[in-house]
């Protein structure tokens, strides 16, 4: 098996340019420390670290049935989120006129917390259409 050099010395953080000269003036330049751990394992960290463990949420149960519940309509601010919305009023109110329709933007971007628009809705609504954009 023929050896890189040039890959050899790169993976051993040493400069190729050693490899102008003979091998073993290369070794007598590189540190002991180098040399000695040219024979033995090379030990990769992830530069990215470790995430933080995730806590899964389970699906809400499944309805059977949509008529006489209240669904709210939230949106964080896409373009034209509201205008959507309001398509999808007009959609219950032909198709589904039991159904409760609540329309309500979101405060902040995507990520951020609006515990009293939660609140709210755990309180009154029965589901949630949220608008996230594409």
């Amino acid at each position: 098996m023929k050896i890189n050099r040039r890959r050899l010395l790169q993976a051993l953080g040493m400069s190729p340019a050693l490899l102008a000269e003979s091998t073993e003036a290369a070794q007598k330049k590189a540190s002991p420390k180098t040399a000695q751990s040219a024979g033995s394992k090379l030990v990769g960290l992830n530069p990215k670290g470790m995430p933080p463990a995730i806590q899964l949420a389970p699906l809400a149960p499944r309805m059977n049935s949509l008529d006489g519940k209240t669904i709210y309509m939230v949106d964080i601010g896409f373009n034209n989120g509201d205008v959507f919305f309001q398509q999808m009023q007009r959609w219950f109110q032909e198709h589904m006129p039991s159904v409760k329709t609540i329309y309500r933007r979101k405060i902040g971007a995507y990520p951020q917390d609006d515990p009293d628009l939660w609140k709210e809705i755990k309180a009154a609504g029965a589901a949630v259409i949220m608008g996230v954009g594409h």
